[in-house]
């Protein structure tokens, strides 16, 4: 089991939050490695895996018009990805993540670069917090997607302050 996957379910299970992930790059590691966790479904409402652009509008409500100004990988898609996830699940926080594994570069991308938007709480009377970071990750596929995995959800405990 992932140590940071189970900081995260007991951090928002104890706060009675609930999770949604729209994972591109990381084709479902995220909601996998949550499921591992005892206790994940309190916590983790499920996700979308948008590893097709088309998928990133039909599904999630990426704005063809910004995924044409700015390619998949960008932050401006991450930030997309999380409001539409939001939007369609109601979570209290979102995950997103796009960026290329490789091997090969990626409408100009080169493998490693990866966007991960961390969007939340969901709470009427307050503004929402929302923080993209840029990674550039080492390694074959497998370690960039494993990577992302941990970036992604050490993003989010600094802003839920872990228990």
């Amino acid at each position: 089991m992932n140590e940071l996957a189970a900081k995260v379910i007991r951090t928002l299970g104890q706060r009675t939050l609930h999770l949604a992930v729209a994972e591109s790059i990381t084709g479902g590691l995220i909601g996998a490695t949550l499921t591992t966790v005892p206790g994940a479904s309190k916590v983790y409402l499920g996700g979308v895996v948008s590893y097709a652009t088309r998928l990133k509008s039909q599904l999630l409500g990426v704005p063809v018009d910004t995924i044409a100004a700015h390619t998949v990988v960008s932050e401006e898609v991450a930030i997309e990805m999380a409001v539409g996830l939001q939007e369609r699940t109601n979570a209290d926080w979102v995950i997103a993540v796009t960026g290329v594994a490789g091997p090969d570069p990626q409408e100009g991308h080169d493998p490693g670069e990866v966007w991960i938007c961390v969007l939340g709480p969901r709470i009427a009377s307050l503004p929402q917090f929302q923080q993209t970071e840029r990674f550039q990750f080492e390694g074959e596929r497998d370690a960039v997607r494993a990577q992302t995995v941990d970036a992604a959800f050490t993003m989010l405990l600094r802003v839920v302050s872990p228990v």
